[in-house]
C-alpha cells in the first residue's frame, strides 16, 4: 500500500504518477457516474416537458429510475466476470454512445418518442456503471485510502449533478438541446479516455467476460433485456398517447405517495429478510447449487450480525430524510423568496456539503469509524432540532402568513442551513464507509448494490408521511418527531458490526 492507500505495485505507482492517483480518479469516476444520473433522473423530465408531453407522461419518468433499484439483480455478473476496471470502462464506453445518440435524436422530429428510449438505455448503463465504479472504489483503496476519499466521492457526484440540472440545462437554453447533450458526450469522452490511460489496474480477472456467453447467462441476459424493452415501449406509448399516460398514473392509489423504485426497495429488504430467517436450511442447497449468483447473496447474509446492520441500513437516514422533505417548504413558508433559496441551497448549501464530506472523509481516515460514526451521526441528527427551534420562534410568521408578520433573519435562517448541509456532509461520509465495511472481499459490487438498494427502504418510507405529518403537527412538532424518528438509527451504533477497527492504524 501506498501513502495514498492505493492498491497498485510499485512499478505502476511509478508509472501513473499523479494522474493516477486517486486524489484524481477518486473525483473523475464519481463525476462520470453523477453526471449520466443527472441527465436521467433530472434533466429528462425537463427535455420533454421544452418538447411539449404531457405531465402524466413526465411524471412517467420516474420509471427511469428502476435500473438503480434493480441493479442489485446483475452486480454478481460484475464480481464473477472480467474486473471492476473493465466493467467501468465499458459502461463509460456505452454511456458515450448513448448520450451521443440522444444528442443526435434530439435534432429529429422524433426527439420525443427516441429521447424516451434512449434515456431508458442510458439509465441501464449508468446504473451499471455504478455498481462497476462503486466496486473498483473498494477494489483499488485499501482501508485508509477508501475513508481518505470518501468526501472527494461526495464532492464529485454532487458538482456532476450541478453540472447536469444547471449546467447543461442552461446551456440547451441557449444552442438547443442537441448541443447541449452532446456537451455532456464529451465531457464523458474525455474522462474515458483519462480513465483509459490512467485508471491503475488492482484487480486480477477471476474469469474473462467472454465466458458470460453461454446458456444460462444468455438467457438471462435475453430476459433483461425485454423487461428493459417493455418498460421502454411503456414510456413511448404513453408519451405519444396521453390517455394511456393518465390511465397509468391512476392505476395505484399509493402510485404517487410510494414510486415503483420504493416499492423494489421495500421489496429487497423483505426477501433479503426472508432469506436471513431461513439462511441455514438455505444455506446448503444453495451454496452446494455452485451458483456464484446464490453466493453473492448468502454471502452477504451469512456475515456476523447482518440483521443489526440491515436495521441500522434502515434506520440511519429516516430523521434526515423527513427533515429533508420539508425543509424547502418550510422556509418558503418563512418568507424566503425563491432568490433567496436558490442562493441558500443552491450556492451555500452545496459548499458546505462538500466541507462536510471532504472533512468527514479525512477524520474517519485519522480517527477510524468507531470514534467518528456516533459524532457525525449526532451532529447530522442534531439539525432537525436547530429547524425545531427556527420554527417555534418564528411561530407568529407560520401561523399569520408572510404578508402581515416581519421579515426574517436571513443570517439566522443561513446559518441554519449551512450547518444542516455540513453535518449531513459528515453523515453522508460516515454512513457511505459504513455501507463499505457490509461488502466482503469476494463480493463488493454485489454486496455494495444490495446495501445501496437497502438504505432507500427508511428514507422512502417515512419521506411518504412526512408532508401529512407536516400539516398536521405544524412544523414545530414536526422537525422534533423528525428528531425522535432518528434515535433508533442512533441506539443501534452500540451494537452493528462492522464498526470497530474498520480502519487499521496509521503507520
Amino acid at each position: 500500500m501506498n501513502a495514498a492507500g492505493l492498491r497498485s505495485r510499485p512499478t505502476e505507482r511509478k508509472l501513473y504518477g499523479r494522474l493516477g492517483s486517486p486524489y484524481v480518479w477518486a473525483g473523475t469516476t464519481y463525476f462520470a457516474e453523477g453526471l449520466p444520473f443527472s441527465l436521467v433522473r433530472q434533466i429528462s423530465s425537463v427535455y420533454f416537458k421544452d418538447l411539449g408531453a404531457s405531465l402524466p407522461a413526465i411524471g412517467l419518468t420516474s420509471l427511469y429510475g428502476l435500473p438503480w433499484t434493480l441493479k442489485w439483480l446483475w452486480a454478481p455478473f460484475l464480481d464473477r466476470f472480467g474486473t471492476k476496471r473493465k466493467w467501468l470502462l465499458i459502461a463509460q464506453a456505452l454511456l458515450v454512445l448513448a448520450v451521443s445518440s440522444l444528442a443526435a435524436v434530439s435534432a429529429t422530429p422524433s426527439a420525443l418518442a427516441g429521447g424516451a428510449v434512449v434515456f431508458l438505455v442510458i439509465a441501464l448503463f449508468s446504473a451499471t456503471h455504478d455498481v462497476a465504479t462503486d466496486g473498483y472504489y473498494l477494489e483499488a483503496l485499501d482501508k485508509q485510502g477508501q475513508a481518505r476519499f470518501v468526501g472527494y466521492r461526495v464532492m464529485a457526484y454532487r458538482l456532476a449533478m450541478i453540472a447536469g440540472a444547471g449546467g447543461i440545462v442552461a446551456l440547451s437554453y441557449y444552442v438547443g438541446w442537441s448541443l447541449a447533450v452532446a456537451g455532456a458526450a464529451a465531457i464523458l469522452a474525455a474522462l474515458l479516455l483519462y480513465h483509459s490511460f490512467f485508471l491503475p489496474r488492482a484487480e486480477q480477472e477471476i474469469r474473462p467476460i467472454r465466458a458470460m456467453v453461454n446458456g444460462r447467462t444468455a438467457l438471462q441476459l435475453a430476459l433483461a433485456a425485454l423487461a428493459v424493452a417493455a418498460v421502454g415501449l411503456l414510456v413511448v406509448a404513453a408519451k405519444r398517447w396521453p390517455p394511456l399516460a393518465e390511465r397509468l398514473a391512476g392505476l395505484a392509489p399509493l402510485g404517487k405517495a410510494l414510486s415503483p423504485a420504493g416499492w423494489i426497495s421495500v421489496g429487497l429488504l423483505t426477501v433479503l429478510l426472508v432469506l436471513l430467517i431461513l439462511r441455514r436450511p438455505l444455506q446448503k442447497r444453495m451454496l452446494s447449487s455452485g451458483s456464484f449468483y446464490a453466493s453473492a447473496f448468502m454471502s452477504f447474509l451469512d456475515q456476523d450480525r447482518i440483521g443489526w446492520a440491515l436495521a441500522f441500513i434502515v434506520f440511519y437516514r429516516t430523521g434526515e430524510s423527513l427533515l429533508g422533505t420539508m425543509a424547502a417548504p418550510f422556509l418558503l413558508d418563512l418568507g424566503i423568496d425563491k432568490a433567496q433559496y436558490g442562493l441558500l441551497s443552491g450556492t451555500l448549501g452545496i459548499i458546505f456539503s462538500i466541507f462536510g464530506a471532504l472533512a468527514g472523509g479525512a477524520l474517519i481516515a485519522r480517527h477510524g469509524l468507531a470514534r467518528t460514526i456516533w459524532p457525525f451521526t449526532l451532529a447530522q441528527n442534531l439539525t432537525n432540532l436547530l429547524y425545531m427551534g427556527l420554527a417555534f420562534h418564528y411561530r407568529e410568521i407560520l401561523a399569520q402568513g408572510v404578508a402581515s408578520a416581519p421579515a426574517v433573519s436571513l443570517g439566522l435562517v443561513g446559518a441554519v442551513h449551512c450547518f444542516e448541509q455540513f453535518a449531513g456532509g459528515l453523515g453522508t461520509s460516515v454512513f457511505s464507509y459504513y455501507l463499505m465495511r457490509c461488502c466482503r472481499p469476494e463480493f463488493k459490487a454485489s454486496h455494495f448494490a444490495i446495501v445501496s438498494g437497502v438504505m432507500t427502504v427508511g428514507g422512502t418510507l417515512f419521506g411518504v408521511a412526512s408532508g401529512f405529518l407536516a400539516s398536521w403537527l405544524g412544523y414545530g412538532n414536526f422537525f422534533g418527531l423528525s428528531f425522535l424518528a432518528a434515535l433508533p438509527g442512533m441506539c443501534l451504533i452500540p451494537f452493528v458490526p462492522f464498526v470497530k477497527n474498520a480502519v487499521p492504524p496509521r503507520a
